[in-house]
């Protein structure tokens, strides 16, 4: 049997608290919801999904490096607050062949100051933001297409 092209879908720090964590910032859905919704539309893709979830930013990086090793189709990267810190993940990202989608939930340009700066941004493919859950699968449709 064929192997599916797989989409990593990585999350960083916080993400674990989706659903209880300021509701009206970033929605009702648990990243488990989240992971059943792009489950579904990835089967409709003809794609596999890897969801990883780490509070830990050396876990994203060895990610990123393993889906570039792994021959991941692309990755969707919610990088949470390392969005606006790590200079570790641009780097990460820049150093890997695999095309690299940043997502957020809410929309950082929306947010406080500190928000507005993405490292992730300049090295990604591209970024949704703004669109709930809905942009994790605005991101996998974007994926497919890569």
């Amino acid at each position: 049997m064929a192997t599916l092209p797989t989409i990593y879908v990585l999350n960083g720090p916080n993400l674990n608290l989706l659903g209880m964590r300021e509701p009206e910032i970033y929605g009702s859905d648990t990243l488990d919801d989240i992971a059943g919704q792009l489950e579904d539309r990835a089967q409709q893709l003809g794609l596999a999904i890897d969801m990883r979830q780490s509070n830990h930013e050396g876990h994203l990086i060895d990610w990123l490096h393993e889906a570039n090793a792994q021959g991941a189709k692309a990755v969707i990267l919610n990088a949470g607050g390392f969005t606006h810190s790590s200079i570790a993940l641009h780097d990460a990202i820049k150093s890997v062949a695999v095309p690299v989608i940043e997502v957020h939930l809410s929309n950082p340009h929306a947010r406080e100051e500190f928000r507005h700066r993405s490292f992730i941004a300049p090295a990604a493919r591209g970024t949704i933001a703004g669109f709930g859950a809905l942009g994790y699968a605005l991101a996998l449709d974007a994926a497919a297409r890569l």
